[in-house]
């Protein structure tokens, strides 16, 4: 099935259409929205007072890809974060005079309003040690634990066709890491290593007595699905002997709700405490041409259950169905 053909069904109606790596976020009675856009070159917001409200909202460009050099291209995944009074967004960019330099950037807003205040660039993330950011990096996510600042992101090693592994470290303030690197996951798993080996799209959530960490999985076709790992919630984070990798995705491609490549989520909860997810995929599963540039992995959102302290992804509780 091809995107000239694909089947509409009740579960994949996007909540935006072709917004990859969507990030959802509210704060106070606010809510926001980011995500890649397909020509990957801008960072786009919205805003509204309600998450049904940002279907429709106002979308403002509040950045844009330098004309060269660091952050000229693929900017990738940016993340909206409000972090000890202040707006900051992370994102991910190469250079058109290199391309898969990808590194993790740093805007930060010079007033109270992410869309109409204006940002400056921070550079980027600071590295506690020399061996971090030395290569492909991406997807940077930043959360609050334990009254402390961490951070995920994904990063590859070796050489050749070169993997992608998950870290994690502490950080001492919203641009700054200091902590060595932590090596959380490599792709172990036959369904992690689909076209390439990657894990990436790390997503944190605390759940009772568990923090998790959902990540996405192989290449960017229909093959993409999402891992799970977690901890309990009183643990040293930066102990690995203290997460738990599950041996099988815990979102992938759903052919019977065309939903394909599901990837890339990140969580939220609503005033009344409700965990949400957003997520990005397809609905279709044969691509042409390369996958990146396939503009239509689209913006969904679905409520999250939970089992043993564990999230619970089930496309049957997606929210905005025809």
């Amino acid at each position: 099935m091809n995107q000239h053909d694909f089947v509409s069904t009740p579960w994949n109606t996007p909540f935006i259409p072709q917004r990859a790596d969507p990030y959802v976020l509210r704060q106070g009675d606010r809510w926001y929205f980011t995500a890649s856009v397909p020509e990957y070159d801008r960072i786009v917001l919205r805003a509204a007072d309600s998450l049904e409200g940002l279907r429709t909202a106002e979308e403002q460009e509040v950045w844009h890809a330098h004309a060269r050099g660091v952050m000229s291209q693929h900017i990738w995944a940016p993340e909206l974060h409000f972090l000890r009074g202040r707006w900051y967004l992370y994102f991910a960019a190469g250079e058109k005079e290199d391309i898969w330099r990808i590194r993790p950037w740093v805007l930060r807003c010079t007033g109270a309003d992410p869309l109409r205040d204006p940002w400056e660039e921070m550079g980027q993330v600071k590295p506690a040690d020399e061996f971090t950011f030395r290569d492909f990096s991406l997807d940077m996510t930043v959360f609050e634990h334990g009254g402390r600042l961490w951070c995920v992101w994904a990063e590859k090693v070796s050489v050749g066709k070169k993997i992608s592994n998950l870290y994690l470290a502490e950080m001492a303030d919203p641009l700054t890491l200091c902590s060595p690197q932590l090596l959380l996951t490599t792709p172990s798993f036959a369904w992690e290593r689909h076209g390439f080996w990657v894990n990436e799209g790390p997503a944190f959530a605390a759940h009772g007595d568990r923090v998790c960490l959902t990540f996405s999985c192989s290449d960017t076709g229909p093959a993409y699905c999402m891992g799970l790992l977690w901890a309990a919630a009183d643990a040293d984070l930066l102990d690995p002997t203290q997460w738990h990798k599950l041996n099988h995705p815990v979102f992938a491609t759903d052919a019977a709700r065309g939903l394909y490549g599901p990837g890339h989520n990140t969580f939220f909860t609503d005033a009344a405490g409700e965990v949400y997810t957003s997520y990005h995929a397809r609905p279709y599963d044969e691509i042409i041409g390369d996958p990146l540039y396939d503009p239509n992995r689209h913006c969904y959102v679905m409520r999250v259950g939970w089992q043993d302290g564990l999230p619970v992804f089930d496309p049957a509780n997606q929210l905005f169905q025809n």
